[in-house]
């Protein structure tokens, strides 16, 4: 490999392949380059052979020069079509695997504001500018933006992804092999872009199970997982004056919400998911549940990405056997409602 050669040399052509979709992503950039660099050469040899073969001056049968050539022009435009469908499907292909995480992934969230990464683990680890990852383990990750579009980039994992203010992006990746490796933002976010860096870190199973039970190796804003955070806010925001284990007049219920199809006074439908429940938050006019008018306030001003993250979190786990919460929250008659 020329990468391997020019590395001896402490030259590397590529970044260190370090996760699942490394080596399929090299490969289709070195085959692209390579076809790009064969057609190159076999046009640069053609018009080289016939710039010297009838040039000024030189004796050349110019008569009777053929106009078409059938057999000459189906191959000039079957072969090089036949190779860009085949790195269209080869690419999209994998773009498509990239995009499709194993259902056991292991989720995390990350926030991308001015100018720096926040990560939230599941167990309530937080970390800024620095993701601890075990080996081998498939990582889910999914992202939104603060204030601006950012783009979540590590080189060594061939993954890059926009982050975006309003709307949840995920990316999915299996690290190969421990160590320490950069991440970027890879969008222009303002004066201090090139500041909001940091670093993944790949351990194995042990090392990352004694960094978790250390409680990771940033002091923690709070020992509440996310689900426990969630649940305080929704205390906090009165949301069960409205929202209680079956429809009211008041409210719709948001037991075994997640992962059904809600209907609108509009006749539209929705899959209650992530973004639904965000946007029910922030903008709760825009799709009132069938049967219920607009009287919920918007929290948009009020809350951050972080809480929005916690609520959807503890919102997931209410009705179901396996999502009953440990208590439901009293109601109040404050309002509060979120559709």
């Amino acid at each position: 490999m020329p990468g391997s050669l020019l590395a001896q040399f402490n030259m590397p052509l590529m970044p260190e392949q370090a996760s699942e979709f490394a080596k399929p992503y090299d490969s289709i950039f070195f085959a692209t380059t390579a076809l790009t660099v064969f057609f190159i050469v076999v046009v640069v040899i053609m018009i080289t052979v016939f710039v010297i073969r009838y040039r000024h001056g030189v004796k050349a049968d110019r008569s009777n020069a053929p106009t078409s050539h059938m057999l000459l022009e189906i191959t000039w435009t079957a072969v090089p079509f036949i190779l860009a469908m085949g790195m269209f499907f080869w690419s999209s292909y994998l773009f498509v695997q990239q995009r499709i995480p194993p259902k056991d992934a292991q989720e995390i969230y990350v926030i991308g504001k001015q100018w720096m990464w926040h990560i939230q683990h599941p167990n309530g680890i937080r970390e800024n500018n620095e993701l601890h990852v075990p080996v081998g383990k498939d990582i889910k990750l999914v992202m939104i933006a603060q204030d601006v579009i950012h783009s979540f980039y590590i080189p060594a994992f061939r993954m890059k992804q926009d982050v975006v203010p309003g709307r949840y992006t995920m990316q999915w990746f299996k690290a190969t092999k421990p160590g320490k490796y950069p991440i970027f933002c890879a969008e222009y976010c303002g004066t201090q872009h090139s500041e909001m860096g940091g670093y993944v870190y790949v351990m194995s199973q042990a090392d990352f199970d004694k960094w978790q039970a250390n409680g990771g190796e940033k002091v923690k804003e709070t020992d509440l997982t996310p689900v426990a955070q969630g649940k305080a806010l929704f205390e906090r925001y009165r949301c069960a004056t409205c929202h209680v284990d079956a429809d009211t007049e008041r409210g719709p219920t948001l037991f075994g919400l997640v992962g059904k199809t809600r209907d609108f006074t509009d006749g539209s439908k929705k899959v209650a998911d992530r973004e639904y429940v965000r946007e029910s938050i922030v903008s709760p006019e825009k799709h009132l549940v069938k049967g219920y008018d607009n009287t919920m306030a918007t929290y948009k001003d009020d809350i951050t990405e972080d809480q929005l993250l916690y609520l959807y979190e503890y919102i997931r786990t209410l009705g179901g056997p396996s999502r009953k919460p440990a208590s439901a929250p009293a109601a109040t008659n404050q309002t509060g409602t979120t559709r």
